[in-house]
């Protein structure tokens, strides 16, 4: 497994960093940066399963081990979903990707909150998270800056 590590710094308490991040309709916006149509359906709550899904229903699905509101989220993926939602757990492509973790942490400090992505990833799938993480991010900063001077 290879570690992998992306973050930014919003002006924004960590509340409002959180929000942005996982609610449904923002959390479409931020990750369309990077994979478009991307959604999720399930809770972030600890001991919740939550499906990361593309526009054709694949995606994957994810136990979520960990969750502190506005301080960490972990979670480690357990099946590749075909399309219209079919777990996958046997197949090489299901094998290569079954253990992958990724971890959200907010660290709010004098106003301001880094969001840290850590993900512990096979090699293969290194280019996509490395294409996709820094433009999302940015964008989520981007809509978190926009959500604040509307409200």
């Amino acid at each position: 497994m290879e570690h992998l590590e992306y973050k930014v710094v919003i002006p924004a308490p960590a509340k409002k960093v959180w929000e942005t991040m996982l609610q449904k309709e923002t959390y479409k916006e931020w990750t369309a940066k990077s994979w478009p149509g991307a959604f999720y359906e399930g809770k972030w709550e600890k001991g919740q399963k939550i499906r990361f899904i593309g526009t054709d229903g694949s995606g994957t699905l994810a136990d979520l081990v960990e969750v502190k509101p506005y301080e960490r989220v972990f979670a480690r993926h357990i099946a590749v979903l075909g399309p219209g939602g079919t777990e996958d757990r046997t197949s090489e492509v299901a094998k290569g990707w079954i253990g992958i973790t990724e971890e959200y942490r907010f660290a709010e400090h004098l106003g301001k909150t880094t969001v840290t992505v850590s993900i512990e990833t096979t090699p293969e799938w290194r280019k996509m998270f490395d294409e996709g993480w820094p433009g999302a991010l940015d964008e989520l900063k981007k809509i978190t800056e926009r959500r604040l001077t509307a409200a």
